[in-house]
């Protein structure tokens, strides 16, 4: 009973992480459900017939991949369930039924000692809470999590350096946390949970609690360590503006379920529902709309003519046509001309998208 959703960007990469028919209950005997149906009933009269009973579900029946290297954002209002299903993920909080596989290993199967060693190995967490130990300066928080794994006090030095130096905290090693700022406090943050070079990293609001402009630069600063690392990501946020920086892509939550899944571009041009309509009603299309979608065949000489790629923002697109009013030619992956964009082609596709989706035609 998988959820419904919309996925229709489904990339090729491997896939790292897999989460199965999530459920995450709480009352008194929320494992009474599934041991009584054996999980063979509707997924909305299940969770309706629990919260009839005094029982919440918090997560309900969620399912997802994401791939290697991938940033997968979920995302939705307060109390959607998405911090929930984070923490089934990485079993800060078990699940009540379903499956977290982590290379096809089922996570809910390991014992405490079995997690234990996953987590100081393979996985990084970062949340809203920085969680510095305040008697640590910034390299010996840093290097904490390996000091758990055993290493040298040698190799613990060299990886911490590393990372510090990736977040950019070069000449704080020995500041402690009271003499950071909030923005340097969640780079300590970011780079004890890099230390261990984990193969899946969890971020949950990890930029909420920082002021707009220094949120910006950490979004700026989280994507630069991405395109160096090459990290299979889950991120947790209520902001789509955020998400839509970020997101390779994306799920949105509501009451616990998810309702549609696909890249950014899918969900606000193609909304699956009113819920997902409204939330994001305030993006500007012209930040989503790739170059692709906006081209027309081409007619007379384009050799003259710059070049940009399909996968480009439209919104970046307005720059190279400030300088090339004629027009630019757009390519695909293979270098292979798709078509060109004009000023007038580009005003005509974004007047079009948004009378389709105010006449309904999400």
């Amino acid at each position: 009973m998988a959820a419904s959703v919309t996925n229709t960007a489904e990339t090729q990469r491997p896939v790292k992480l897999s989460c199965r028919n999530l459920w995450k209950v709480y009352g008194t005997k929320p494992k009474h459900y599934f041991d009584a149906f054996g999980y063979q009933i509707d997924v909305g009269a299940l969770a309706s017939r629990m919260r009839a009973e005094d029982h919440i579900p918090a997560a309900i029946d969620v399912t997802f991949d994401v791939h290697e290297g991938e940033i997968f954002v979920i995302m939705g209002l307060s109390g959607s369930g998405k911090s929930t299903v984070v923490r089934c993920l990485s079993r800060l909080i078990d699940a009540n039924y379903g499956e977290v596989l982590l290379d096809g290993d089922n996570l809910l199967n390991k014992s405490d000692k079995e997690l234990i060693d996953i987590r100081r190995h393979k996985m990084g967490m970062v949340f809203q809470n920085f969680g510095l130990m305040p008697h640590l300066t910034v390299l010996e928080n840093v290097a904490f999590p390996l000091k758990l794994q055993g290493l040298s006090l040698r190799d613990q030095r060299e990886r911490a350096q590393r990372v510090i130096t990736l977040v950019d905290l070069d000449g704080r090693e020995d500041a402690f946390p009271t003499e950071l700022s909030g923005g340097q406090q969640q780079r300590v943050g970011i780079a004890r949970s890099l230390a261990v070079e984990p193969e899946v990293w969890f971020l949950d609001e990890p930029f909420s609690a920082l002021d707009p402009l220094i949120r910006r630069q950490m979004q700026d600063e989280f994507l630069r360590i991405q395109k160096v690392l090459h990290k299979s990501i889950v991120f947790i946020t209520h902001d789509f503006l955020e998400a839509l920086r970020i997101a390779d892509r994306m799920a949105i939550m509501r009451d616990g379920k998810i309702v549609q899944m696909g890249t950014p571009e899918d969900l606000i041009l193609h909304p699956a529902d009113d819920y997902v309509a409204q939330f994001t009603s305030e993006v500007p299309r012209i930040r989503v709309l790739r170059a692709q979608a906006c081209v027309i065949p081409a007619t007379g000489d384009t050799s003259v003519m710059a070049h940009v790629p399909g996968s480009m923002i439209v919104e970046s697109v307005l720059t190279e046509l400030a300088e090339n009013p004629s027009g630019v030619v757009v390519d695909d992956p293979d270098g292979h001309a798709l078509g060109v964009i004009t000023p007038v082609s580009l005003i005509q596709t974004l007047a079009s998208v948004a009378e389709a989706r105010d006449g309904g035609g999400a």
